[in-house]
């Protein structure tokens, strides 16, 4: 329930919005004093989350709709923010991938301690032709390495899109599943290799 308040609260407040005239975008001063105060009780790693960083706080102020300039701050300080693997090979079990994809649990206040963490990325895309359940805040990733031609230098962009989305898109909505250490590195490959490899459901 709490985790649900907080996302409310989080989209309320940070949705897109425009002035009449479509050049003020930003949030009232104070909002971060107000919305913090919210979750007093918040401990540890969820309190954490309460503390935004330097491109969370200007995709805040903006209500996610920065101008130009900005825009280009935050994708050049998140692409250096982007951690490759070690041996530079993006892709790994698309198998493995597709578990991830489907799986919502951990990180979440009803979750046991350790409780293995998926990507759930249902909640927002379709990915595989044959899934029948599927969110729509997200565009489909069907035949998402075939579009693609399944070329090696895509396969790196799309490692970087689940790394860190705002290396890719300032302020999108899509979480920074290996920069907030979400996810492993090794489960960002898996899910590329979901995504990209010619084996996958998601190319057939």
């Amino acid at each position: 329930m709490k985790r649900a308040i907080l996302f409310a609260a989080v989209v309320a407040f940070a949705a897109p919005a425009f002035a009449a005239d479509g050049t003020e975008h930003k949030v009232p001063a104070g909002f971060d004093k107000v919305f913090a105060d919210m979750f007093k009780s918040a401990e540890g790693e969820w309190a954490d989350r309460l503390k935004q960083d330097e491109t969370l706080a200007t995709c805040t102020a903006w209500r996610n709709n920065p101008p130009k300039a900005e825009v280009a701050k935050i994708e050049v300080r998140e692409k250096a923010n982007v951690v490759l693997p070690p041996d530079g090979n993006v892709m790994g079990d698309w198998k493995k991938g597709e578990k991830i994809a489907q799986f919502g649990k951990g990180g979440q206040f009803s979750d046991a301690p350790g409780t293995a963490r998926g990507g759930n990325c249902y909640a927002c895309h379709q990915l595989a032709t044959s899934e029948v359940s599927y969110g729509t805040i997200g565009p489909s990733l069907t035949n998402y390495g075939k579009d693609r031609k399944f070329e090696a230098e895509a396969n790196k962009a799309a490692y970087a899109k689940i790394y860190n989305a705002q290396s890719v898109s300032a302020c999108s909505l899509m979480p920074r599943f290996g920069h907030n250490k979400f996810l492993t590195i090794d489960q960002v490959k898996d899910v590329t290799a979901y995504l990209m490899s010619p084996d996958s459901p998601v190319n057939k």
